[in-house]
């Protein structure tokens, strides 16, 4: 068994703004087997980080991944393979692992293979929690064809990203099918989208018995339901009816904000995606009526950070970023600096992202017994959240569970 010894670390340990200096990790195999403020006889055998006060934080976690949305019209997807898929993937998961990103959560498109091909060594990338396909109604966000086509949604190229499903017996069974091969959670969509062709941003998208199967379907795998909303009245709807974690959220009110506190409902907003899709969607394809779709919910993005810390919702970190725009993911840290505090933004990148993921004391924290998942970073990401930005420039040692994936002298 290897192990691992992190000496004279400031760490961070989720609960406190500051970082704790003079700190001492040892890694056995894959977990972590000690943590103290005294220094650790160094085992036999052992590899000893003399970090010197350097930050050590758990590996960061990201919710709202798409490993296999490389185009940013989704309509071309259903048109390519899908072992080229699977190698743009692999670039995609192998970067984000560079960026100290050691888990993400696919929000549509990626299955068991890809979670698999990370989980034996085969793509050198983060843990991988995966929907699977998504469930959209016809005409919904999950729904690329463009407004000419006149074909079967299952003809469609909705297949490559989604599940069209409609009624409560086509969801339950798009659901079961999920789960069945091996999804972590079911995709639902809620509310209009930018990046679909058809629908509104404030159109609602399935009914109250409809989103209730798909969350009965995933409780009874022990397992939960992530939908897409913007609007107030999707986001409401979607938590009333059991639904688990919110994705974007840009266009919240306060009463649903404080609505989704009392019920517990996690919401996970992604800024950064917005802000790639202005700057760099028309070049990557994005259609027309996405751009004009776009400028509804982009303006409204910090607003809506600010309105779920009033609430003191609990908040998720996630990018949603799709086609070329990936190397942008950890601008998601700078855009949220401009609303939360630097601990805030962490929190939600490892505490709150591991409650979601139903993994709390196994990712998201340095403790004994949690899976040795770490990042060192050069200076401190509590004063300068900036330090993550980039392409993990300022990160110089990456381990999941317990190996190495980066280790710069």
């Amino acid at each position: 068994m290897t192990s691992i010894l992190f000496s004279d670390a400031a760490l961070f340990d989720g609960e406190t703004p500051q970082l704790k200096p003079g700190m001492h990790v040892l890694v056995e195999g894959d977990r972590i087997k000690e943590v103290s403020d005294k220094p650790i006889t160094k085992p036999a055998g052992a590899q000893e980080i003399k970090l010197n006060g350097k930050a050590l934080l758990p590996g960061l976690i990201d919710a709202h991944f798409h490993a296999v949305l490389v185009e940013a019209n989704l309509g071309k997807l259903g048109g390519m393979p899908k072992s080229l898929l699977g190698q743009h993937a692999r670039a995609m998961l192998e970067a984000a692992m560079q960026r100290g990103f050691t888990t993400v959560r696919d929000a549509g498109g990626a299955d068991y293979g890809l979670a698999m091909a990370t989980e034996v060594g085969l793509i050198a990338g983060p843990r991988l929690f995966f929907a699977g396909r998504v469930l959209s109604p016809t005409g919904g966000h999950g729904d690329s064809r463009g407004l000419e086509e006149a074909s079967c949604a299952c003809c469609s190229n909705a297949g490559a990203f989604s599940h069209i499903a409609d009624g409560v017996d086509e969801v339950r069974k798009a659901a079961r099918e999920e789960l069945r091969r091996g999804a972590t959670q079911i995709k639902i969509m809620a509310s209009g989208g930018v990046a679909s062709p058809s629908d509104p941003i404030y159109v609602l998208q399935y009914s109250e018995e409809e989103i209730r199967t798909a969350v009965w379907e995933a409780q009874s795998w022990r397992r939960y339901v992530m939908a897409h909303a913007y609007t107030p009245e999707a986001i409401r709807r979607a938590a009333d009816f059991g639904v688990r974690t919110i994705e974007h959220a840009n266009l919240i009110d306060e009463p649903t904000a404080q609505f989704c506190t009392e019920r517990g409902t996690y919401v996970v907003p992604t800024l950064v995606t917005y802000d790639a899709l202005d700057k760099y969607g028309r070049a990557q394809g994005l259609p027309e009526v996405s751009i004009q779709k776009l400028k509804v919910v982009r303006e409204a993005g910090l607003k809506s950070l600010e309105i779920l810390k009033r609430a003191k919702t609990r908040v998720g970190f996630g990018t949603d970023l799709i086609g070329g725009m990936h190397p942008h993911q950890s601008g998601e840290f700078v855009i949220r600096a401009n609303v939360l505090s630097p601990f805030e933004i962490l929190r939600s990148a490892t505490v709150m992202n591991a409650e979601i993921l139903q993994m709390q004391d196994e990712l998201g924290c340095i403790k004994v017994g949690a899976l040795a998942d770490m990042i060192v970073v050069n200076g401190d990401p509590l004063k300068d959240i900036a330090l993550l930005d980039g392409q993990g420039e300022n990160i110089p040692v990456i381990v999941k569970g317990g190996k190495f994936y980066k280790s710069v002298a």
